[in-house]
């Protein structure tokens, strides 16, 4: 969606003549029905005035094109601004731009695509302004027909107009390299060189014709995108089928061919290969041309199975296909083929840091694409706002008239695919009451955590796949959240950190000297794990019991239990 777009010279006047800023807030109010913050004002206020007058000095022509905040279609994402005409040689071009107007960042060590900024009355981590800009020509890129078929050339940068150069720059880090060479960041003393980049690659004026043709244009994957994810799939062990995951993926695809509004189900316990389907629908879908994402509420998975169909880190289009649950607050109805939603369960009614975007995220899900597909177990819940269930998708769907169809994974593939070890796990929390099998595991109770420590340590040795994780019984200190030599938990003269730092990433991570939690291991595997259980579970009169009471403060995963009990 266009919110603003005219001619160089229209634009100039507006900025000259202190008109933009309430233009965008009226513009957004009629098209978006949003309000505009003061701070948003005066953001665009100060980066325009500093764009309009880079492009009073540069040679961009009167009649090529800006737009401004241009919403991104399959997301809730606006560009700041775009410029568009001509190169020397007749190519169609257009230019990204993320505008922001920070002066002071600091590094963040963890991460490769995170810096840390002042907003909003305190530091914050905020993703890294040419990442952003580059994300967005990315998407861009794969998923506009015409930007594919009518070859026009789409770039990107990032400008910070309050930012001077200083040694030893965060945003200039080795880690950023390749990204600055594809998607150069340009402060406010770079104006020579932020002039002639624009000189170079728009010499003639389109008069608004090209930010028509993207606008316009039918969303199809890339054939290079559609190309790349199958050939990482292909020959990839982890993420082959089998047994009835094959037989569910195949009546999955068989729906989907119908082309009606259909709302799919798959219900399966810990290890039944849920992921594995989502993985494979995903990379089969975008082969065949639809659109199509991976949807979690928790980073952990979607960085990981990214990770492990690239086999690294660094900026991928790939990237682009796995998306937050709480994308989806301000998406057209059925703009996707398919939404394919992991670990459901954990969904929530609304979105934001502070839940307070959006309606519902299963509502927003299922009316932003034709079929939406969600992987579920609902005792797999972790916070008290957690609304994913079979009950409440089955409302939704029937709510926008889509059909429903349910599916049931059964076979154990974890825990060397055994059902037994489940069924113990089952037995031992109350789940199950009777359990006479014998199992054949590694299976210890430690009397001290050093004990504990030592064995998972040991085991990891072989290939780095063992791991410490712990409940939610001991405060932490965000300030030191990167801190590996700062312990949240301390037991006796034993201390370990609490693995919460940015990356999403401790399953891959050279972390057995942390420990993690759910957020950072729902739905992924290891080959052993060791538990540190606290005070809110014990063992009483031959029965396992918890008490809330001793869960950290902290935690916002059990907000408002207190008012529940007492109710």
């Amino acid at each position: 969606m266009i919110l603003y777009s005219s001619n160089i010279k229209e634009f100039v006047g507006n900025v000259t003549n202190r008109k933009i800023a309430n233009l965008l807030e009226h513009l957004k109010k009629k098209e978006l029905y949003k309000g505009t913050s003061s701070s948003e004002k005066k953001s665009w206020e100060n980066s325009l005035i500093y764009i309009s007058y880079i492009l009073k000095k540069s040679k961009i022509p009167n009649d090529a094109t800006i737009v401004l905040e241009y919403n991104i279609p399959m997301t809730s994402s606006r560009i700041d601004c775009m410029l568009f005409g001509f190169d020397k040689n007749r190519n169609k071009r257009c230019i990204v731009i993320e505008l922001k107007q920070w002066s002071n960042v600091k590094r963040v060590e963890d991460s490769e695509m995170l810096v840390e900024t002042y907003i909003n009355h305190g530091m914050k981590k905020v993703i890294h302004p040419s990442y952003q800009a580059w994300s967005y020509m990315s998407l861009l890129n794969d998923f506009n027909k015409n930007i594919q078929s009518n070859n026009i050339i789409v770039d990107s940068c990032s400008i910070l107009h309050n930012y001077h150069h200083c040694n030893n720059d965060p945003l200039l880090d080795d880690k950023f390299r390749g990204l600055i060479e594809e998607t150069p960041i340009f402060y406010v003393d770079d104006e020579i060189s932020l002039i002639t980049y624009i000189n170079d690659k728009i010499i003639y004026g389109d008069d608004c014709k090209i930010i028509k043709e993207i606008d316009s244009s039918e969303l199809l994957p890339s054939k290079s995108l559609q190309k790349n994810i199958a050939s990482l799939i292909e020959g990839n062990d982890e993420f082959k089928l089998i047994d009835n995951q094959i037989l569910i993926y195949e009546e999955i695809l068989s729906l989907i061919k119908k082309n009606e509004k259909n709302v799919i189900i798959v219900e399966g316990g810990p290890g039944t290969g849920k992921s594995i389907i989502a993985v494979n629908l995903l990379a089969k879908l975008t082969k065949s041309g639809k659109i199509c994402q991976y949807v979690s509420r928790n980073t952990a998975p979607r960085v990981i199975y990214s990770y492990k169909l690239k086999g690294t880190l660094n900026n991928n289009s790939i990237d682009n296909l796995f998306k937050s649950s709480g994308s989806f607050t301000d998406v057209k109805k059925e703009i996707f083929d398919v939404l394919i939603v992991d670990e459901a369960h954990c969904l929530t009614e609304k979105s934001g840091l502070f839940s307070n975007y959006g309606e519902n995220q299963i509502k927003e899900i299922i009316n932003s694409s034709k079929c939406s597909i969600f992987f579920i177990d609902e005792n797999q819940k972790v916070h008290l706002n957690d609304i994913g269930s079979k009950k409440e998708i089955q409302k939704w769907a029937n709510m926008l008239q889509a059909n429903v169809t349910n599916f049931k994974l059964t076979s154990q593939f974890r825990c060397n695919g055994s059902n037994n070890y489940i069924e113990f796990i089952d037995y031992l929390l109350n789940i199950n009451f009777s359990y006479n099998k014998k199992i054949n595991y590694d299976i210890s109770v430690c009397d001290t955590i050093q004990e504990l420590d030592k064995i998972i340590k040991k085991l990891n040795r072989k290939n780095n796949n063992a791991r410490i994780v712990s409940g939610y019984c001991w405060n932490w200190n965000k300030k030191e959240i990167n801190n590996t030599n700062y312990h949240d938990i301390i037991i006796g003269d034993y201390g370990i950190s609490w693995n919460l730092g940015t990356k999403q990433t401790f399953v891959i991570d050279d972390s057995i000297n942390e420990a993690g939690c759910i957020h950072s291991v729902q739905g992924l595997e290891f080959d052993y794990v060791g538990v540190i259980i606290g005070e809110d579970m014990f063992y009483k009169n031959n029965k396992l019991c918890t008490d809330f009471n001793k869960h950290a403060s902290s935690d916002p995963s059990f907000k408002g239990i207190k008012k529940l009990y007492i109710e």
